[in-house]
C-alpha cells in the first residue's frame, strides 16, 4: 500500500514532534504493509512551508529510515496545501514547489468554515499551471458533507479525491464515516490515505481500511484506492485507465447485498 498523505516529517507542524517518533511511525507503517510514504507537512497560515528546512529534515529522516528498515519503505516529499490566496498565487508561480515529489500532483485542503463561491476558479488556476489537485478528506469537511454535489465543480476539472482511512473505520465519528461510505458508493473516491500524525490516535495504518473496502466494495476497488492510483501519484504518472466502478458490481448483485452504508452502520 502507498500512503500519499502522512505527517511524518518531525518538528514542523502538528505531526511527528521528533525523529524518534517519526521512526516509530515509519516502523508501524511498514509493519502494516505500507511500502511508500509521502511526507506532507502543512503549508498554511499557521504552519509556514519552508522547502529548504523540509529537505534537510527529509534527508535526516530518510537516512534513519533506510538504516532501520533497509528497503522496506520508500519516502517521498510533498505538502498538505491549504487553499489560501497567498498559497495559490505562489504555487501558480512555482508549479513544483508544493507538489508530491516535485512532479504534478498536489494535495489541497479546503477551509472547513465555508468555501467561497469563487474557489473553483482559484483551483482551476492550479490546473492551468499544470498541477492535478487532490482534494483531501472531503468527508471531514462540513461543506462537502452537507453539499456533496459541490465536489462536481472540482472533479469535472480533473481533481482527484482522497478520503482518510480512519474515516472509513469511524475514527473521526459517524458523520465522516457515513460521508466516506457514501462517497465510496458513488465511486467518487480515487485514493485512501492515512493522514497520520502520531502513533496514538491518528496512526500510520491502512490495512484495516483496505480490508473494509475490499469486503464492501471489492478487491479491485481496494487495490485501485490503496495501491494503483497512489503509486501513479507518487511517481507523477498518469492515472491508470482500468478503473472499474463499484456501482457495476452492486448492480450485478442487486437484491443480494445491502448497501455499504447499511452494512457499516448495522454493526
Amino acid at each position: 500500500m502507498i500512503d500519499i498523505h502522512h505527517h511524518l516529517l518531525f518538528g514542523l507542524d502538528d505531526g511527528s514532534p521528533d525523529l524518534e517518533t517519526s521512526l516509530k511511525m515509519a516502523e508501524m507503517a511498514a509493519a502494516d504493509g505500507i511500502t511508500h510514504i509521502v511526507c506532507t507537512p502543512h503549508a498554511s497560515n499557521h504552519y509556514a512551508f519552508r522547502p529548504e528546512e523540509n529537505a534537510i529534515r527529509f534527508a535526516q529522516l530518510n537516512e534513519a529510515v533506510t538504516k532501520a528498515l533497509d528497503d522496506k519503505l520508500t519516502l517521498g516529499l510533498g505538502c498538505d496545501f491549504h487553499l489560501s490566496y497567498e498559497n495559490i498565487t505562489d504555487a501558480v508561480a512555482n508549479p513544483t514547489k508544493y507538489t508530491i515529489n516535485q512532479k504534478n500532483y498536489l494535495l489541497i485542503e479546503f477551509p472547513n468554515m465555508g468555501i467561497v463561491p469563487a474557489m473553483p476558479d482559484h483551483v482551476y488556476q492550479l490546473v492551468l499551471a499544470g498541477m492535478t489537485p487532490i482534494i483531501t478528506h472531503p468527508e471531514r469537511n462540513s461543506t462537502f458533507v452537507e453539499h456533496p454535489d459541490k465536489l462536481d465543480d472540482y472533479t469535472q476539472m480533473g481533481c482527484l479525491i482522497q478520503i482518510t482511512a480512519g474515516s472509513i473505520l469511524g475514527g473521526f465519528g459517524r458523520t465522516p464515516q457515513r460521508a466516506a461510505a457514501s462517497f465510496l458508493e458513488q465511486d467518487l473516491v480515487d485514493i485512501v490515505a492515512s493522514d497520520a500524525h502520531n502513533i496514538d490516535r491518528r496512526r500510520p495504518l491502512l490495512r484495516a481500511a483496505y480490508e473494509e473496502v475490499a469486503r464492501n466494495v471489492g478487491d479491485k476497488a481496494a487495490e485501485r484506492l490503496f495501491v494503483t492510483t497512489p503509486r501513479a501519484v507518487f511517481y507523477g504518472e498518469p492515472i491508470p485507465a482500468d478503473r472499474e466502478s463499484p456501482q457495476v458490481a452492486q448492480k450485478e448483485e442487486a437484491g443480494k447485498k445491502r448497501s455499504l452504508l447499511s452494512r457499516l452502520f448495522s454493526r
